[in-house]
C-alpha cells in the first residue's frame, strides 16, 4: 500500500481547510445598505452602500445577507434578481423600515391658480400616473366627486361622459373612463382618445372583462380631466406644459408637504426559468411603495373565466424555487402586488401586509399551453371527440407548491374590480393558510378554474367581499375546464372526465366566510373535485352550481343553507354533518332529477321539519334531524356544540372556532374581523314565485338566485320558462327549459303579465320572434309559428 508524502497531505490539509474556511465566510458574509451610504464604500456596518443594486451585485455567489438602514430608496429602474444572485437575502435590519420606492421625489415650486387650486411646473418629459402627498396617494381630477360611502368607484353617474359633461372639456384626450360591466361581474377600462364630429366622446379600451356585455348603464365615472379638477385632493397634470395642479385640503400645509410620483410598473422581478431558477432568495422586512397602474393592460383571458389579467406586480416572480418574501408591507401598489407567473416551486409570501393595490393582492397564474385543450371565451365549446382525454397538464410551466400564509390583506382592487385577494390559475397546490381578507370588490380568493387542483385553502377569514359586483362569493370558484359544456360527450363518462384537469382534489377547511352581498362560499359553473368541510358560513351560506365529486360535510351554516344551483343528474355530490339554519334554496334544478347528488342526509336542521323534508322526494335527508344545536357561545362566534347536541349524533365533530386569520402579532393587532350576526329563528322557507302557462310551456318570473343560476343581472327583465313539453307550440318554437324570453316581436317583456298579454296584442296569423337568454348567451328564435 502505497503512503502519501508528508508534503503531498499538509497541501491536501491546507486546501480542504482553506475551502472549509472559504465556505464558512461565504455563508457567513454580511454587507449593509443605507440611504446614507456611497456605493464606493466596501458595504460594510460603518460605510454602507447606497444602493441596492451595488449591494447585489456584491452578494452575488456569497450566500450573503445584504441588511437595509431606515430610509427611502428610490429605485431608476426594477431590481432584477436572477440565478446568480440565488441565496442572497435581502432585509431590514431589525427595528429598521426601509422603504424601496418605484417613484421618485418632485422639488415644486408652488404658486396659486385659482379656486383655491395651485400649480407647479414639473420636469420636461415627466408623465404622472400617480401622485402621492405625505405618503397618500391622491385623485385625479375626476366626475364625479370621490365620496367614500358611495359604491361602487366611490361615486358614479349615468352621464358621465354625456356629449353635455364633455362639451366642458376642452382637451379630453388622455383622460379615462371606468365602469362596471353591465352585470356587475368586474369592471371595464378605456382610455379617450378624443371626440367626433358630434361632440361625442370616443375612447378605446373594454378588453378587462372576459364576459363583455357592455358598460352598466348607471355605474361609470370619468378622470384625468382638467375641468373636473374641483376637488380637495384632486389633480391634473398637463404634459404639454409641464404644469401640475393640485387642490390641497385645507389642513394640507403644501410648502412642506412630500410630493412624489410614480415611475415603475415593477419594483423588484426573480427572472429565472425551469432549466435555471432563482433559488432561495429572500425579500425580508421591507415596504414596497409607487408602482405605476396596469388596468389598461389587462387583457389577457384566463381561459373560459371571468378574468382577464397583467402578468406583472411589483413583485414579479418569473422561474423561481424556494424563494420568500415575508414580513413586508405593500403600500397602494397601482396594480397587482405580487405576481407568480408561470414556472415557479415553492415560492412563499408570509406575514405581508398588502392593502390599498389597485389590482389583486396575490395572484399565482400558470400558462395557458400547460393546460390540454383549451379555450379562452365562455361561449367557446368543443366536440367531445376532439378533446385531449390524458389527465392534468401538459408541461410544467405553471405556479405549484406555492404558499401565502399569514398575511393580512385589505382595500383590493381599489383601481380594477375582477380583483381578488389570491387569485389562482392553472396552477397546482396552492396554499392560502391564516390569512385575513376583507374590503374587496369583489372574492376574497378566487380559484378561476381547475387546472390542476390540489390547493388548500385553510384558517383563512374572509369577509366583507363583493362590495362592488355581484353574483359571487367571499371564495369564488369556475370549472369551466374542458369537459365543460361538451359536446356530444356520452352522459355516463361526465364524472371521469371532469376529474380531467382538476387531477387533484381541492381542500377549504376551518375557514370563517361571510358575503352579504352574494355567497359565503360560491362554487360557480363546473366546479369539481372539492371537500369543504370545518366552516363557518356567517351570511351568505354555501353555493354549489353544476359540478361533480363535491365533498361537502361538518360545516356550520349561520341563517343560511345549501344552495344547489343547476345539478348533473350523477354529480357525485355528498353532503352529509352540516348544521343549516334554513331549508336548502335550489335554483334551476331540474324537475326531471329524481336524486340530488349521490348522498344528501344525515344534517342537523335547526328551524323546522318542514325545511328538513321539504326536498325529500329528492332522496334528500331522510335521516336528518332537526333541532336546537346548542351553540356554545354563538355571539361570540363560537359555534362549537355542546355535550347533548343531536348534531353530535349525526357524526358532527367540533373544530376550533377561534384560529381563524392572522398569526402575527403586529398584523393581529390591526386586523379587523367580521361582524358576528344573531341567530334568526323560525322558518328559512322562501314563497315560491307563482306559475303561468303560455303556448303549452310553464314560465314565471325570476326571484332570488334564480337571476344567478341563469346568468343574468338580478335587475334583469323576462320570464323563465321552467317546462317545455314536448310538442307544445312552445316547443315548436324552439323553446326550452331555462330559456329567459326577455322580447316578443320587439316588445320588451318584463313580468309573466307581459308575456301573457301578447297573446291579445299580437294579431292572428303573425309570425312570432323572440328575444332569449340560453345558456348566458343572447339568441333569437323566430319567425316560426302563427299566434
Amino acid at each position: 500500500m502505497n503512503r502519501l508524502a508528508p508534503a503531498v497531505l499538509d497541501w491536501i490539509l491546507t486546501t480542504v481547510l482553506g475551502v472549509l474556511v472559504s465556505c464558512a465566510t461565504a455563508q457567513a458574509a454580511e454587507y449593509f445598505v443605507s440611504p446614507d451610504g456611497n456605493d464606493d464604500n466596501p458595504g460594510s456596518k460603518d460605510r454602507p452602500f447606497a444602493t441596492l443594486v451595488r449591494s447585489q451585485k456584491a452578494a452575488r455567489g456569497q450566500q450573503a445577507t445584504v441588511w437595509f438602514r431606515t430610509g427611502v430608496y428610490y429605485l431608476s429602474e426594477t431590481i432584477c434578481l436572477g440565478a446568480e444572485d440565488s441565496g442572497t437575502t435581502f432585509a431590514a435590519l431589525p427595528g429598521e423600515k426601509p422603504v424601496l420606492s418605484g417613484g421618485t421625489r418632485l422639488d415644486l415650486r408652488w404658486e396659486p391658480y385659482r379656486d383655491g387650486i395651485m400649480q407647479a411646473k414639473t420636469p420636461a418629459g415627466l408623465a404622472i400616473d400617480q401622485l402621492f402627498v405625505n405618503g397618500r396617494r391622491q385623485l385625479m381630477a375626476r366626475y364625479p366627486n370621490y365620496d367614500l360611502n358611495v359604491l361602487p368607484y366611490g361615486g358614479y353617474a349615468a352621464g358621465a361622459f354625456s356629449r353635455e359633461r364633455a362639451s366642458r372639456w376642452s382637451d379630453p384626450v388622455g383622460g379615462f373612463i371606468h365602469a362596471m360591466h353591465r352585470a356587475h361581474w368586474g369592471g371595464y377600462h378605456y382610455r379617450i382618445t378624443g371626440e367626433n364630429t358630434s361632440g361625442e366622446v370616443t375612447y378605446e379600451g373594454g378588453w378587462q372583462n372576459n364576459r363583455p356585455m357592455g358598460m352598466h348603464p348607471q355605474h361609470r365615472y370619468v378622470e384625468n380631466i382638467f375641468e373636473e379638477l374641483d376637488a380637495p385632493g384632486e389633480w391634473f397634470h398637463n404634459a404639454k406644459t409641464t404644469t401640475l395642479y393640485f387642490m390641497p385640503p385645507d389642513d394640507l400645509n403644501l410648502a412642506k408637504a412630500a410630493v412624489e410620483v410614480v415611475r415603475l410598473r415593477h419594483l423588484v422581478e426573480f427572472n429565472g426559468s425551469q432549466e435555471n431558477p432563482v433559488k432561495k432568495v429572500t425579500l425580508r422586512g421591507f415596504t414596497f411603495r409607487h408602482a405605476a397602474r396596469t388596468f389598461m393592460d389587462t387583457k389577457e383571458p384566463l381561459l373560459r373565466s371571468d378574468w382577464t389579467i397583467y402578468r406583472g406586480g411589483a413583485v414579479l416572480f418569473d422561474g423561481a424555487e424556494d424563494c420568500t418574501v415575508e414580513d413586508c408591507e405593500f403600500d397602494q401598489m397601482g396594480g397587482n402586488a405580487v405576481f407568480v407567473n408561470t414556472y415557479n416551486r415553492r415560492v412563499t409570501i408570509r406575514g405581508c401586509n398588502i392593502h390599498d393595490t389597485g389590482a389583486s393582492a396575490v395572484a399565482l397564474v400558470g400558462d395557458p399551453k400547460s393546460v390540454r385543450s383549451p379555450l379562452f371565451h365562455y361561449n367557446k365549446r368543443q366536440r367531445y371527440a376532439d378533446i385531449d382525454k390524458t389527465p392534468g397538464p401538459q408541461t410544467d410551466n405553471y405556479p405549484a407548491d406555492c404558499v401565502v400564509e399569514d398575511c393580512l390583506i385589505r382595500e383590493v382592487g381599489v383601481v380594477e374590480k375582477q380583483a381578488a385577494g389570491v387569485e389562482i390559475s392553472m396552477a397546482m397546490g396552492i396554499t392560502v393558510r391564516h390569512c385575513s381578507i376583507y374590503a374587496t370588490p369583489r372574492a376574497g380568493i378566487n380559484i378561476s378554474e381547475g387546472t390542476f387542483g390540489g390547493h388548500l385553502i385553510e384558517f383563512c377569514d374572509v369577509f366583507d367581499t363583493v362590495r362592488e359586483t355581484g353574483d359571487h362569493g367571499s371564495f369564488n370558484s369556475w370549472g369551466r375546464d374542458r369537459y365543460w359544456g361538451l359536446k356530444d360527450a356520452p352522459a355516463g363518462e361526465m364524472p371521469r372526465l371532469a376529474l380531467l384537469d382538476v387531477v387533484k382534489p381541492n381542500i377549504i377547511r376551518n375557514n370563517r366566510w361571510r358575503c352579504d352581498h352574494g355567497w359565503d362560499v360560491d362554487l360557480d359553473d363546473g366546479s369539481s373535485n372539492y371537500e369543504i368541510y370545518n366552516n363557518v358560513f356567517l351570511a351568505g351560506g354555501l353555493k354549489l352550481r353544476e359540478g361533480f365529486h363535491r365533498k361537502v360535510c361538518n360545516n356550520v351554516a349561520v341563517n343560511n343553507s345549501l344552495h344547489p344551483h343547476v345539478w348533473f343528474e350523477n354529480s357525485g355530490d355528498v353532503v352529509t354533518g352540516n348544521v343549516w339554519m334554513s331549508a336548502y334554496r335550489p335554483a334551476a334544478m331540474s324537475p326531471g332529477l329524481e336524486k340530488w347528488g349521490r348522498e344528501v342526509d344525515r344534517n342537523l336542521f335547526t328551524t323546522s321539519d318542514t325545511d328538513r323534508t321539504k326536498f325529500a322526494a329528492k332522496g334528500c335527508d331522510a335521516n336528518s334531524l332537526t333541532g336546537d344545536p346548542m351553540f356554545v357561545a354563538p355571539a361570540k362566534g363560537d359555534f362549537r356544540v355542546k355535550d347533548g347536541s343531536p348534531a353530535l349524533t349525526l357524526g358532527f365533530r367540533n373544530f376550533p372556532t377561534d384560529r381563524f386569520g392572522v398569526r402575527k402579532s403586529a398584523l393581529r393587532a390591526v386586523a379587523r374581523t367580521p361582524e358576528i350576526p344573531p341567530l334568526r329563528t323560525g322558518s328559512g322557507t322562501v314563497a315560491a314565485e307563482p306559475l303561468a302557462t303560455w303556448k303549452g310551456a310553464t314560465v314565471k318570473n325570476l326571484s332570488g338566485e334564480e337571476f344567478s343560476a341563469i346568468g343574468v343581472a338580478r335587475n334583469a327583465a323576462g320570464v323563465l320558462v321552467i317546462v317545455v313539453p314536448a310538442g307544445c307550440e312552445a316547443a315548436r318554437l324552439g323553446l326550452r327549459r331555462n330559456d329567459f324570453i326577455q322580447a316578443v316581436n320587439g316588445e320588451q317583456v318584463k313580468h309573466v303579465k307581459d308575456l301573457l298579454e301578447t297573446l291579445f296584442a299580437i294579431p292572428p296569423g303573425e309570425k312570432l320572434t323572440l328575444k332569449i337568454i340560453r345558456h348566458q348567451k343572447a339568441e333569437t328564435l323566430g319567425p316560426g309559428h302563427d299566434r
